[in-house]
């Protein structure tokens, strides 16, 4: 039950198609981001209006603040116990900046395993090789083609299990393609269902 200490937020859960058996986000990370202009150093200046959850993680990967940590697995909780795939583990994507000493998607992860009583599998995809942020990769081939044989799994003690590959924001769902592909052909589980915070307006 979710204590007055951690009031859920407002979602708009929406389905996300790919190679994995199914997958859902809780809503746009953004939703709008209007220009204002530039500052006197020539940056550009935005109005942005997040999301509830959006605002969340905003917070926790960008500013730090991990006092919201509670909140957002308190809600990605009770959507997940609402959806109720049948899963054997927590998988979450490794992290892109390795050099971050606090990981919002292991730590929200965590977090969601304890809520859950779901057995967390941090660790269990291995990033192989280095990648560009994909966010500055557009076109989605082209993300694809970075990520073959970017992944590695750790073991097969996952093998004929379902398991939640988890990640923090979605957007072209090309890393979320790549690890799921390894999952099936490597791993040999059963299904692989996945779940993100938010997604990005666009694949960018």
């Amino acid at each position: 039950m979710m204590g007055k200490e951690h009031p859920m937020v407002a979602i708009n859960p929406m389905r996300v198609p790919g190679s994995w058996r199914l997958g859902y986000v809780l809503d746009y990370h953004t939703l709008r981001s209007d220009f204002l202009g530039y500052d006197a150093y020539g940056h550009p200046m935005f109005d942005t209006k997040r999301s509830e959850i959006g605002d969340l993680l905003y917070k926790l990967k960008y500013r730090g603040n991990q006092s919201v940590l509670n909140t957002i697995a308190d809600t990605a909780a009770e959507f997940l116990r609402s959806w109720n795939p049948r899963i054997d583990a927590i998988v979450p994507v490794p992290p892109t900046r390795t050099n971050r000493i606090y990981q919002p998607v292991t730590e929200v992860a965590k977090a969601l395993s304890a809520r859950l009583s779901v057995p967390i599998r941090s660790g269990y995809v291995i990033k192989t090789k280095a990648t560009p942020e994909l966010k500055s990769v557009y076109d989605y081939n082209t993300r694809l083609r970075l990520l073959e044989d970017a992944f590695e799994i750790q073991d097969q003690s996952l093998e004929a299990k379902s398991v939640l590959l988890f990640d923090d924001l979605y957007r072209s769902g090309a890393t979320l393609t790549a690890i799921t592909d390894i999952l099936y052909s490597k791993a040999k589980v059963a299904d692989v269902y996945v779940f993100a915070l938010t997604r990005t307006r666009s694949a960018s």
